[in-house]
């Protein structure tokens, strides 16, 4: 389509203006020029519409050069690589019933022998295949799956000193972060201050249900991130406080059964439906359940790896590229959930065993109730709304 430009005379000076119409809705004046095709348009709306081939490069090429500038580190690497050599591995074992493996013997070499594979490097078909092996959800089935630290022999027997500090052990060289998810969490490096250093009044009567609240985040963060929240501690940092009610300032549940149904909700709302909705968070109540029966020394570290988390991903935050406003709210966000958690962990090291145990019962006794009203429900919010409702109304006749 040829371009219609349009002269206006101007008395004010000795020429014309030269305007050109948008080639592509074309009753608007030309205002961009693509880069690429040289053509006119006087808007975003038109710049899509303009050549579908044209954007599309544009949208490609953008993405692959920000592929290209994020760097994974050694560690990220080799747990890719372990992923597709197991995959390769399944692959040589079904090829009996297949024509041809999936990848061709030029990238699996690649594989085998550790290096970079692109998505460049692969064929059309054999993107095709990749792109359906993930959203199938089979490379997942390749994940070795995580043992909670909790679930260990080890737990049963965590010892911390009298002042709730952790006691001295050997010092590993040879060992990062990643290596050590499925080892118990180190306790405080320092001993705990009484609580009636940190506060001047009585503490609140519903702390034990906050911890409750507290440890469902914990378990569902870990549980999310397959137990390495270091690959991405803001991202941990962030679920584990929009899970918790607590550490969120989204409110303070006075009862178990409150602090359970709303982070149940939240485990079934649309954002995280997909991990496993109500059975998921379930087996979460489990957990919660397993941690009280430890007792307060494992409570105290635990509590001690959510600072950890929670302060890790402050630390990256400092380093992200959005608004200053934004930036200032969530570090606030973040030191305030610090500060909280870091409260419990002193309150929890100065209650007596027995209190754990009598929690645990409870949250028990709650799981039974919660799972009898959750059970066959697709919408556990509108269920518990209806049977809060009908308590109402007994209570009102």
């Amino acid at each position: 389509m040829d371009e219609v430009v349009i002269t206006k005379s101007n008395p004010s000076s000795s020429g014309s203006d030269t305007r050109i119409i948008c080639r592509v809705c074309q009753k608007q004046f030309s205002q961009y020029t693509c880069p690429r095709c040289n053509s006119r348009y006087c808007s975003l709306q038109c710049y899509k519409r303009h050549n579908l081939r044209c954007t599309e490069s544009f949208t490609r090429e953008n993405v692959m050069e920000e592929l290209k500038q994020v760097q994974p580190d050694e560690e990220t690497t080799r747990k890719m690589l372990d992923i597709l050599k197991r995959f390769h591995s399944k692959e040589e074992m079904s090829s009996d019933d297949e024509e041809e493996s999936m990848l061709s013997e030029e990238i699996i070499q690649k594989v085998l022998s550790g290096q970079e594979v692109k998505l460049e490097d692969l064929s059309p078909k054999e993107l095709k295949q990749f792109r359906r092996v993930i959203a199938s959800g089979e490379l997942i089935k390749l994940i070795e799956p995580w043992t909670p630290w909790w679930r260990q022999p080890s737990a049963k027997s965590i010892s911390l000193s009298p002042e709730g500090c952790q006691l001295v052990r050997p010092v590993e060289l040879a060992s990062g972060p990643e290596d050590n998810i499925n080892e118990i969490p180190v306790g405080p490096e320092s001993p705990l201050p009484p609580l009636r250093q940190l506060i001047c009044r009585e503490p609140s009567p519903f702390l034990t249900v906050h911890v409750v609240d507290v440890l469902y985040s914990y378990c569902f963060t870990l549980r999310l991130y397959n137990g390495d929240w270091h690959s991405d501690p803001l991202g941990a940092a962030t679920v584990a406080l929009g899970m918790s009610k607590v550490m969120g300032d989204l409110g303070q549940p006075e009862t178990v059964a409150e602090a359970l149904a709303a982070c149940l909700e939240e485990t079934c709302s649309p954002v995280y439906r997909h991990i496993g909705g109500f059975s998921f968070g379930i087996g979460l109540v489990d957990d919660v359940v397993c941690l009280l029966s430890l007792g307060t020394n494992a409570l105290v570290c635990l509590l001690c790896d959510l600072q950890r988390l929670i302060r890790a991903g402050a630390r990256i935050l400092k380093s992200e590229k959005i608004g200053k406003t934004e930036r200032r709210d969530t570090i606030k966000k973040l030191k305030s959930a610090d500060r909280k958690v870091y409260f419990l962990m002193c309150w929890v090291h100065e209650q007596p065993a027995e209190v754990w145990s009598t929690v645990a019962n409870f949250v028990e006794m709650e799981k039974t109730s919660l799972a009898q009203l959750g059970h066959g429900s697709k919408n556990f919010k509108d269920e518990r709304k209806g049977k809060q409702q009908s308590k109402v109304l007994i209570q009102e006749v």
